[in-house]
């Protein structure tokens, strides 16, 4: 059976929303995977969850020093990864989209760096701060969970939630742009009985979109106007200048995603240097999300501002 280039856009989320790296090489293979579990009617979940468990051990391989280990583990990830593009692939192929895979989907990610945060931190444990006699010890784990928590997810949760509200503006109420609020009702009215699981990971949603609607105050402000005073209604001009201002923002929203952080990940363990990868998301990556974060905003004001004065109408 021949693939076509269309065959494997047909798959995307959005072309504006689509990395370099991923629709020449990630998504390619990744679709002959899909092709593959959809052969033997696989379910894109148990795709995810292989995908965890191949992150999982990609994680572990980085905590041995020597090269064999790290090219494994590299190996690894990047055969997780595929799986992380083909169980999107697989689930709009077969329309067996849930938010339940959604949310699954978005797990897998944060299981695979928390392996790889704490092989990296037992890994520089007994060794020496560069330049310095000093070991770096017990300030290893303090550095990884600042980069962890205070920098990797938050640059992650922006970076999806902004191409979440590009899709918005290209697809409407068919895109992925959730509410904690909406989460929150869900939750709400699911059944406690039977539903535990369901219930727990409808509440960590709901954290994780409110975390992003906290990060982004001016867009909260055009998205409650757009849904209170124009009743969720846009002009299709409207729609297009966004997108048209939005889209230059896709390739750092990008770059803060996986491919970037990995390719970081692969020189600094490849070559013995893995505190490398915790430098540049301390710094880089901090830098880049912020820059894109101001950029986003005042865009959004701007556009608000637009609307109050009627410049567009629904």
């Amino acid at each position: 059976m021949e693939i076509t280039k269309d065959d494997i856009k047909a798959t995307y989320k959005s072309s504006d929303t689509e990395e370099w790296l991923d629709v020449h090489f990630t998504r390619p293979i990744g679709y002959l995977w899909t092709l593959f579990f959809n052969h033997f009617n696989v379910h894109p979940n148990v795709v995810t969850v292989l995908s965890i468990f191949l992150g999982m051990a990609a994680g572990l391989m980085f905590y041995y020093p020597d090269l064999l280990h790290n090219v494994i583990g590299v190996l690894l990830l990047m055969w997780a990864n595929f799986y992380d593009s083909c169980d999107g692939q697989l689930a709009r192929l077969t329309g067996k989209k849930t938010r339940w895979g959604r949310m699954l989907d978005g797990f897998a990610g944060d299981l695979w760096f928390l392996v790889i945060y704490i092989a990296i931190c037992l890994r520089l444990y007994d060794q020496p701060i560069p330049f310095t006699s000093i070991r770096w010890g017990i300030w290893i784990f303090m550095l990884a969970i600042v980069c962890g928590t205070l920098m990797h997810s938050r640059q992650c949760q922006l970076a999806d939630y902004y191409r979440n509200i590009h899709m918005y503006f290209l697809k409407g109420a068919s895109s992925e742009l959730d509410t904690s609020a909406k989460q929150t009702e869900i939750r709400n009215a699911t059944p406690k009985k039977g539903n535990f699981w369901w219930r727990a990971f409808l509440w960590g949603y709901a954290r994780y979109t409110r975390s992003q609607e906290r990060m982004t105050p001016k867009f909260q402000a055009l998205f409650h106007y757009i849904n209170e005073k124009q009743e969720g209604k846009v002009s299709d001009q409207f729609c297009a200048d966004f997108r048209k201002e939005s889209l230059p923002l896709m390739k750092y929203a990008n770059i803060l995603t996986f491919n970037c952080r990995a390719l970081t990940l692969y020189i600094g363990c490849l070559l013995n240097i893995p505190w490398l990868y915790l430098l540049v998301e301390l710094t880089l990556f901090t830098l880049l999300a912020e820059y894109m974060r101001h950029r986003h905003e005042t865009m959004c004001a701007h556009f608000l501002e637009l609307l109050q004065q009627g410049q567009y109408k629904a």
